[in-house]
C-alpha cells in the first residue's frame, strides 16, 4: 500500500472541494450581478476576498489530514516508502552476498 498515494487522494478531495466552493461562489455573484444586486467589481472583490480566507483553512487541514493518515498507518503497522526502501536495499545485498558464495562454491 502506497502511504503517500492515499495521502495525495485525500488532499486532491481537499482541492477538489475548494474548486468546487470557488465555482459555487463565481454562480452566486454573477447571479447577484445579473439582478443588480452588485456591480462586477464588487462581485470579483467578493469572490476574490473569500477565496483568500479559504486558502489558510484549506492548507490547515491538508496539513491536518496528512498528519493523521501517517500517524493511521503507523497505528495499523503499515510501512512508511523510506522503510519498504530499506528493506529492499538490504534484500538486494543478501542476494548478491549469496549469489559470490554460490559461486565460490562451483568454482
Amino acid at each position: 500500500m502506497d502511504t503517500n498515494n492515499w495521502i495525495k487522494q485525500l488532499l486532491m478531495v481537499g482541492v477538489g472541494t475548494t474548486s468546487i466552493v470557488a465555482e459555487k461562489l463565481r454562480e452566486v455573484s454573477d447571479e447577484w450581478v445579473r439582478e443588480g444586486k452588485i456591480n462586477p467589481d464588487q462581485a470579483k472583490d467578493f469572490v476574490d476576498e473569500l477565496m483568500q480566507q479559504i486558502k489558510p483553512e484549506t492548507a490547515n487541514w491538508e496539513a491536518q489530514m496528512d498528519r493523521q493518515m501517517r500517524n493511521m498507518f503507523q497505528d495499523i503497522g503499515v510501512a512508511r516508502q523510506v522503510e519498504v526502501d530499506e528493506l529492499r536495499g538490504r534484500i538486494d545485498r543478501l542476494e548478491r552476498q549469496l549469489r559470490d558464495l554460490e559461486n565460490r562454491l562451483w568454482r
